[in-house]
């Protein structure tokens, strides 16, 4: 799913159970046990999936943290743009809730997945 997302362009989010202390990520912007993480290369850094886990290093508000998921907290991965992907739980109402968190490299999270995507518009901004 990760490499059909990278493959069209999409950003890759990771949507997270992090209610255990064997998840590994920064507390602060943890909602309702719930965190988004975006997986795109350009927002990461030393990204590994392995059988017991997803390693990486991101920035949240200007601060690199380790990130440690076991991939039994994984609940679901979506496509930012698209709102496209899997969800790993029978609980598919706790996703949208999770979708305001996220490491993006910035300081802002980015929007929750779109119902459909939205067309380009242009602001006038004086």
């Amino acid at each position: 799913m990760l490499d059909w997302m990278v493959d069209c362009g999409y950003t890759p989010h990771l949507i997270v159970d992090a209610s255990s202390d064997t998840v590994q990520v920064p507390r602060q912007f943890v909602k309702e046990g719930k965190i988004v993480l975006n997986i795109s290369a350009s927002a990461t850094q030393s990204f590994q999936i392995g059988s017991e886990a997803v390693e990486f290093s991101a920035r949240f508000g200007g601060v690199s943290h380790r990130i440690c998921v076991p991939v039994d907290f994984v609940l679901g991965i979506y496509a930012r743009e698209t709102g496209q992907g899997m969800v790993f739980t029978e609980d598919a109402s706790a996703v949208p809730e999770a979708a305001g968190n996220s490491s993006d490299g910035g300081d802002k999270p980015p929007d929750p997945p779109p119902e459909k995507p939205r067309r380009p518009s242009l602001k006038v901004v004086k």
